[in-house]
């Protein structure tokens, strides 16, 4: 039950400067109570109201939570004097507040406020101190004042102080005038949210203002679903429907885009597509960057030949024609795209790859998208593999953000850059990394296009292919090494569209024929606790359960908690913090479900001395909950690599349990086993190209439950989301194809 007290805070004891967290003691008269929250620019001596309620913590006993506030000014002598003695303003500590409120009393706040130059009346104040107390009061008062006008807007937390920081005294007009430009200057601020707000403001329905950034909403979530653009038909339609207005308001709006540059209209294949004005530049100077780095290796051919000949004999391979003219290709031409799906011999391609640049006394680096895909890249061709993000240095940015040290002007230093997995890569990423290539060096990318497009816009491998303007190595036959996995063959069978064998006599690929939901279930957790650890030779906490959905009984919402119960039962030893629906429990498996350049992860001896950090946690890093302090709202996580990363509670909105993930959230990773329970759910999601994509995922075991007869009718459904992109079309253009 919500509860309001007021009085006055006598003591800080903890404050967290980025998300102003803070714990302090409150004096209510005569009582003091510990209260905790997120206030702005409080500081000790302020006269405050709080809204909230009484809570009691395991350890500290009786606090008050605090869920909203206001400042009131000092009203008599002694909170004046509690104020300024406080050490909230710089320069004046008791002494000198007690000399400032015994010449000013009642009027000390009205002379600091109005006629600062008085404070020089008092010994040991001059000119440049009197200003800057002046300056420190009244930009505290007006932060408090945005801070609360914005609170009655809905808009509380770190998300008031970011605008503020924005817009600082023009954040009333601008609210005022033209609430959207939030959505395009502040990160996190949606349309949806900068209509609530217009609302409450009194700006009309069909405001120019509104249909705008209602069409650039619209075109917002084309990139969260992987669009680079949208068909203009399309795009009126669904704005319109978000925006409850008639079309012919839409289309003249997205003209005035145009005008003004913020979108672009371009016609391509019998189609009007309708991009944002940055993503239609991104996609052609993608292009121009790979026709400036296809340049023809000086090389002789025959040459060639006899090194790759050589280094099968150092390496032990037999390389098949088809892997030797991947290898002829990637040296011979600046970029080469290698395709095929497992067991097609790729990483014997990279490995002899090399093997025959270092001898050439070429610079290599390897990357991926993702960091396990790193580690795994690492791990099969035994030379150090990094995620993209950090070959090109990615950094925080003072302004929020961030950034890539390495560009066009601090370019990477080597001779051959060699990418695997690069269906993941989606349209930003690939532009950063070919802005960091100089002319001159080999670009090598190895990927498997028949798997889910990247998480972010674009479908950049397939585009790059689709264009025919480089040269492509496809690699369709499974190699002797592969050919006793059921997980390979039947990986190729089902991407073939051909029906797979469930008949339980594989040593590597297992179905159940399960119809009870419950039972799927009771199995799921049996596989994981009892049987496949130990016929895998894993942990539990490494074995996947992948499924095509989120939501309905067999989704990841429904599943994890489950998982959890049995996997991780709460105790007395295991802290727990509750954020929304979920439970975080320490020993929990979790996945960081959004990009965070901000968050720094450390690497610490055992000693807890730190040996090496760094910036940024992204989209389906997976760790262990290690710690949970209640204390200070912190939880510790640990990733691949002994990474640990501190979470603010606040900033546990990023993070999911994840003893089953989406199938689309697996891509780029590798996992001893995996168990795909398979039943019901929308046609859209259960295609052919996810169960491929599923399967691939488990180097030892794939085990699916549920539906034979929906396992066949996936492998038979090529219906997938188109997505609409046009790199291949801007390449082509470049090349005048």
């Amino acid at each position: 039950m919500s509860s309001e007290i007021k009085g006055y805070v006598s003591h800080i004891i903890y404050k967290n400067e980025d998300n102003s967290y803070i714990v302090f003691e409150f004096a209510e008269g005569p009582d003091v109570l510990v209260c905790t929250g997120f206030l702005k620019g409080i500081d000790e001596g302020e006269n405050l109201i709080l809204k909230g309620e009484y809570i009691t913590h395991p350890i500290y006993g009786e606090q008050f939570k605090v869920e909203s506030y206001e400042v009131k000014d000092p009203e008599d002598v002694d909170s004046i004097l509690r104020y300024l003695g406080s050490g909230a303003i710089k320069g004046i500590g008791p002494s000198m507040a007690k000399k400032i409120v015994d010449r000013f009393e009642l009027d000390t706040i009205r002379i600091i406020e109005e006629e600062p130059e008085r404070l020089m009346e008092i010994s040991g104040i001059g000119e440049k101190k009197a200003r800057d107390i002046a300056e420190q009061f009244n930009e505290k008062r007006e932060l408090r004042r945005a801070v609360l006008y914005l609170q009655k807007l809905g808009i509380v937390g770190n998300m008031a102080l970011r605008i503020y920081k924005q817009y600082n005294s023009q954040i009333y007009s601008i609210i005022r005038d033209n609430p959207y430009r939030l959505v395009e200057d502040i990160e996190g601020i949606g349309f949806k949210r900068a209509d609530e707000i217009a609302s409450k403001t009194g700006i009309s329905h069909n405001s120019d203002f509104r249909i705008r950034s209602g069409i650039i909403y619209t075109l917002n979530q084309g990139l969260s679903d992987g669009h680079v653009y949208i068909p203009r038909e399309e795009l009126i339609t669904k704005a319109a429907d978000i925006l409850d207005l008639p079309c012919d308001l839409i289309w003249t709006q997205v003209k005035n885009l145009s005008m003004d540059k913020k979108i672009v209209i371009k016609e391509q294949s019998s189609v009007i597509c309708v991009y944002l004005n940055r993503y239609y530049y991104t996609e052609l100077m993608c292009a121009k960057l790979l026709h400036d780095i296809d340049i023809e290796c000086e090389e002789d051919e025959k040459r060639v030949e006899k090194k790759i000949d050589l280094i099968e004999k150092e390496l032990k391979l037999d390389l098949e024609d088809i892997q030797r003219k991947a290898v002829k290709t990637s040296v011979m031409k600046g970029i080469t795209v290698i395709t095929g799906g497992p067991g097609t011999g790729k990483t014997t391609i990279i490995r002899a790859l090399i093997k025959l640049f270092e001898d050439d006394g070429l610079s290599i680096i390897l990357a991926a998208p993702t960091g396990r895909a790193a580690k795994r890249m690492s791990e099969v061709t035994g030379y150090e593999a990094g995620t993209i993000q950090r070959l090109l240095h990615l950094r925080p940015s003072d302004i929020g953000g961030f950034y890539y040290e390495k560009n066009e002007d601090e370019p990477i230093e080597a001779d051959v850059v060699i990418i695997d997995e690069m269906s993941m890569v989606d349209i930003n990423l690939f532009s950063a990394l070919l802005k960091a290539l100089l002319p001159g060096t080999r670009l090598i990318m190895v990927g498997d296009t028949d798997q889910l497009p990247s998480v972010g816009p674009g479908a950049v491998l397939k585009d790059i292919i689709d264009s025919s303007c480089f040269e492509c190595v496809r690699l369709n036959k499974i190699f002797r090494q592969e050919k006793q996995s059921d997980i390979v063959i039947n990986a190729h069978l089902i991407n073939e569209g051909k029906k797979i064998r469930l008949d339980n006599k594989s040593r590597d690929f297992f179905f159940m024929e399960r119809s009870d939901v419950n039972i799927i279930m009771k199995n799921i957790v049996l596989l994981l606790r009892d049987k496949l650890p130990g016929y895998v030779d894993a942990k539990p906490y490494e074995i996947q359960v992948l499924t095509p959905m989120r939501k309905g009984v067999l989704g990841v919402e429904n599943l994890n908690p489950i998982l959890q119960k049995y996997l991780n039962p709460p105790s007395k030893e295991k802290e727990e913090k509750e954020k929304g629906d979920i439970v975080f429990r320490e020993g929990d498996k979790v996945m960081q479900i959004k990009n965070d350049y901000q968050l720094t992860w450390e690497i610490r001896s055992r000693y807890g001395i730190v040996i090496d950090k760094g910036d940024g946690v992204f989209n389906g890093d997976m760790g262990i909950i290690k710690k949970i302090d209640n204390s200070f709202e912190i939880m510790t996580v640990e990733y691949d690599s002994s990474r640990l990363v501190d979470y603010q509670f606040s900033q546990l909105d990023e993070l999911e349990l994840a003893y089953a993930i989406t199938v689309h959230k697996s891509q780029g990773s590798q996992y001893p086993a995996v168990i795909m329970p398979i039943l019901n759910g929308p046609k859209l999601l259960f295609n052919r190209n996810l169960l491929y994509t599923g399967v691939t995922r488990a180097s030892r075991c794939v085990t699916m439950l549920g539906s034979s007869e929906k396992v066949f009718d996936m492998i038979n459904n090529i219906d997938e989301n188109k997505r609409y992109t046009g790199l291949a079309e801007r390449i082509r253009e470049i090349y005048n194809i």
